[in-house]
């Protein structure tokens, strides 16, 4: 599996596509999520198969690999080949891997368990009856992949292929709220659910969430919750 990311350079050296071919050669499947699919293709390990890839390198990946078909989808499952371009597609990809592995059933149990998670920590989850356009579900996506090192809104906008007013009116139209509060619950939530779950102390769980100092994370998670993060009931199993 090679996983990309925001920052990934989009620079393959003489030893990487040597260990990518090797691994090919011996029937490996490989994986190429969000702008990993690139460095598969500059592998030639794309030649004649469909993949998926960051929308941001589709044009790129296109020109180099001109033997791919390279999809707007969010995975695509190719014989050996698994290719996501979001962070959601890894996630699909990652359930058809445990599927073809472990049955049908096991899929449906962590859905289940997912499905449960969110609807107990995730207060701004959006509704299946909200029509969100595929600009916001890209920044969204950005928005979920980056909670540590929070992305600005101007290095989001472009993303939707809009101005920074222009998303700003996107999340009030379809979301009814800003981006920087739709950011900042996802920030919050995901630290309750850090705080709740797991053995982190309250400074690595703010760290991880992406809050500067602990006295901005209080205030935030107080006037959020109603209590400070001190007060959580750890629910560690």
């Amino acid at each position: 599996m090679y996983c990309g990311g925001y920052r990934t350079e989009l620079k393959a050296d003489d030893e990487l596509i040597a260990l990518l071919r090797g691994v090919a050669a011996r029937g490996v499947s490989l994986a190429g999520l969000w702008n990993g699919s690139w460095f598969l293709g500059v592998a030639g390990l794309l030649e004649g198969y469909r993949c998926a890839i960051h929308p941001e390198h589709r044009p790129a990946l296109a020109e180099l690999a001109k033997a791919t078909q390279v999809t707007s989808e969010a995975q695509v499952i190719d014989n050996d080949r698994l290719t996501a371009s979001s962070p959601a597609g890894a996630f699909q990809i990652a359930l058809s891997w445990i599927g073809g592995l472990y049955g049908k059933a096991l899929v449906e149990g962590i859905e289940d368990i997912l499905s449960f998670e969110e609807s107990c920590y995730r207060r701004i989850k959006v509704s299946p009856l909200v029509s969100v356009s595929a600009p916001l579900r890209e920044v969204i996506s950005l928005m979920e992949a980056n909670l540590e090192e929070p992305l600005e809104i101007d290095e989001l906008a472009p993303y939707a292929g809009r101005s920074r007013r222009q998303l700003e009116r996107l999340f009030k139209e379809q979301l009814g709220t800003p981006p920087q509060r739709y950011y900042l619950e996802l920030l919050i939530t995901e630290a309750r659910r850090l705080l709740q779950h797991t053995e982190l102390s309250q400074t690595e769980v703010l760290v991880a969430c992406g809050f500067v100092s602990p006295s901005h994370f209080s205030k935030c998670y107080s006037s959020y919750f109603g209590y400070r993060p001190s007060m959580e009931r750890r629910r560690v199993r």
